[in-house]
Parts: C-alpha cells; structure tokens; sequence
C-alpha cells in the first residue's frame, strides 16, 4: 500500500490459461490485474502502470459537471493549500485548445479545458492544483512550484500531460485501406 491515500493496493493474479490479455478491475479498495503466468516481472510493472492508467481514465469519464469540478477544487485547496485558495467560480471550457487550464487572480476564476475530460483523475486534480496555485501566486517563479511540491503526483501528471501534447504534434499515420 502506497504512503498516497488515493493509490488502492494493488493485487497481480498471473494465469497460465491467460495468453495474451492483460485486464483489470476494482475490487473494494484494491485493484485487481490480471496478467498471463510467462509475463516478465519487467512486463508486468509496465502493464500494471499502463491498466492503472487506463482504470483512472475511465473511471475520470464519467465527466464532473462544473458543481463537482468546484467541490473537487475546494477540497484539493483545503489538503494542498490549507483552504487559503478559494476560487470564485471553477469550470470546464472548450476555448482552451493550447492550454490545459487558465486562471484569472483577480476575479478568482479557474477555467479547464474540456480537452482534460476522460483523462486519469489524478492528471485533472494537478491541473486543478496548478490554476489553485495562481490564486496565491501570480506567476511561475519558486514561490509557485513550491506550493506544488505538496502533490505527490506533480511529476507522472507533468510526464502524462507532456506525452499527450507530443502525441498530438505526432503525424497522423494512414489508416490501412478497408478500415
């Protein structure tokens, strides 16, 4: 079990009958994934990672409307900062296509891009915490990164968010032809 009360345990159940697929699932406060026996221990640690990924993102789907999205930030505020980021009005928009969120101090107002929906929830709180930071913060200097540092996932978020934006830079490759 991890020192971050949001990871679950997580449960590896290998099979000889299983000979290809990889699957998960939650199972109370565990997670369950479920790998073939011959899987390296290197194999698993990658599908373990890539099947949390893909149980947070759908998990994530499941779009918060604004209300939740203000909750959310409220309290990520309130663990992170000591509730001393207190946010007017906090929602989703679909004008953001260069950035991941926007904040304006002044009238204490956050704006996400809907581009974040379905992406791992711990992806969307970074982003949350990142815009919550400029309310106490202006700018990007020390003072700002360091009011980050508090989030155990500042890191694997940054990594997540740079490998969509290259991804997305990436040329399209030709589907092969009859699909």
């Amino acid at each position: 079990m991890s020192a971050d009360p949001t990871q679950r345990a997580v449960e590896v159940r290998r099979s000889a009958r299983r000979r290809r697929t990889v699957s998960a699932y939650r199972e109370g406060d565990r997670t369950v994934v479920l790998i073939p026996a011959r899987m390296s221990a290197a194999e698993e640690q990658r599908w373990v990672g890539v099947m949390l990924d893909k149980l947070a993102a759908q998990e994530s789907r499941r779009t918060l409307g604004d209300a939740e999205l203000t909750g959310r930030a409220e309290r990520l505020s309130e663990e992170y900062f000591g509730g001393r980021a207190r946010p007017r009005s906090v929602r989703w928009v679909t004008n953001q296509n260069t950035r991941w969120g926007s904040c304006t101090p002044a009238e204490g107002s956050i704006r996400l891009s809907h581009r974040l929906q379905g992406m791992p929830e711990y992806v969307v709180d970074y982003v949350l915490l990142h815009e919550l930071a400029h309310l106490l913060v202006p700018g990007h200097g020390p003072r700002f990164w360091e009011l980050l540092e508090g989030y155990p996932r500042t890191e694997r978020a940054r990594g997540y968010l740079e490998g969509v934006a290259a991804a997305e830079r990436l040329p399209k490759v030709p589907a092969p032809r009859g699909e």
